[in-house]
């Protein structure tokens, strides 16, 4: 099978894509922008096109579409069986348009990565339609939660493979003495679609009841400054501690640490930090978005907000009495259901499925 790959090659995601293909497909990739070093090991320069524009992922994508025309030269000397896109809005439209307009070759597949499907399409009628053609001319697409791939057959998807963008390889359990029970981790980005400040309000009222509460708030972002300010304000700074970006050992290092893991986004899907913290045992405190109610059934194991609202020590207590029951149910429910390589195999799976059918008829 000829597969190539349609993303954002700079992408950490769309590497760790590549990496858990390359082994089971013939895998070719085209990159909106430039390619990660990464694939240097996964696909060679000559099976990869680098367009190296820099696109607004959520529309409008005028430079991107300008270089049409040579994507599409490219899949014609490819021929691909399979265009993966990824993030449909913006390279599941660049797929479509090559094979619609300029007869490029190759079936499509899309993946939808969150917003282009929770977002981008509520913002104009015309995002609404494109994102419903790209859906309809989809052979297959993936999600990675229930509520998105419900979205996204409102939008005219046909068949919708729901997984997590799971872990690669699963991490021990922490021993329940590497813990600290009063800390906080937090890691998505400072930006206002991951609600930031929320989680420094969140850890204002948990610190009324744990004095001794930590905060170590990791990634970076157009807010930083201001949340900086709102800790100082607060009167928490010194028990707060922005860690901007960190590698992922580093990170892991504060997984395994922290009892609690907080994550209040505005919109999202499944997220794979969420999935992370779960695996390190680290008791999530959520967002009243309904893929979290995925993966937490509130105050058994984790917290997941009614609307606006924030924990007490009062909700958190009682899940802090069982934490190694929880830590350990919740690394076990990833190890069952969000590991990524079992997945892409039975994506891969159905492709060939339909490619045979596709042959048959």
């Amino acid at each position: 099978m000829r597969l190539v790959l349609l993303g954002d090659g700079d992408s950490p995601h769309l590497l760790k894509w590549a990496r858990a293909l390359a082994p089971q497909v013939e895998l070719w990739a085209a990159s909106s922008r430039g390619f990660a070093p990464g694939f240097d090991a996964l696909v060679p320069a000559g099976r990869r096109l680098a367009l190296d524009t820099r696109p607004d992922f959520e529309g409008g994508n005028v430079a991107l579409l300008r270089h049409l025309p040579r994507l599409a030269a490219w899949l014609k000397t490819v021929r691909p069986d399979w265009i993966h896109a990824h993030y449909l809005t913006s390279h599941g439209t660049l797929a479509w348009l090559a094979t619609r307009l300029f007869g490029a070759p190759g079936a499509l597949v899309g993946s939808a990565w969150g917003s282009d499907i929770l977002v981008t399409p509520q913002r104009s009628a015309l995002m609404r339609w494109l994102t419903g053609r790209v859906l309809r001319a989809c052979a297959l697409t993936t999600s990675d939660s229930q509520a998105m791939a419900q979205r996204m057959r409102e939008l005219g998807a046909g068949e919708v493979m729901t997984f997590p963008f799971g872990l690669e390889a699963l991490p021990a359990l922490p021993a329940s003495g590497a813990k600290e029970d009063h800390l906080l981790f937090a890691n998505r980005g400072l930006e206002p679609i991951y609600d930031p400040a929320r989680v420094l309000r969140l850890f204002a009222r948990v610190s009324e009841g744990w004095p001794d509460a930590e905060l170590v708030v990791a990634n970076d972002g157009s807010l930083r400054a201001a949340l900086e300010r709102q800790a100082a304000e607060s009167g928490l700074a010194a028990r707060v501690r922005f860690v901007g970006r960190l590698d992922a050992a580093t990170q892991a290092g504060w997984y395994a640490r922290a009892r609690w893991y907080v994550s209040l986004p505005t919109s999202d899907s499944v997220s794979v930090s969420v999935l992370e913290a779960m695996a390190q045992g680290c008791i999530p405190l959520l967002s009243d978005l309904p893929a979290n109610h995925e993966l937490v059934r509130s105050s058994d194991n984790g917290w997941v907000a009614r609307g606006d609202g924030l924990p007490t020590v009062a909700d958190l207590q009682p899940l802090l009495e069982r934490a190694d029951a929880v830590a350990a149910a919740n690394h076990a429910w990833v190890a069952g259901h969000a590991m990524f390589a079992p997945c892409v195999a039975a994506f891969l799976d159905r492709l060939r499925a339909l490619q045979a059918a596709g042959a048959a008829r």
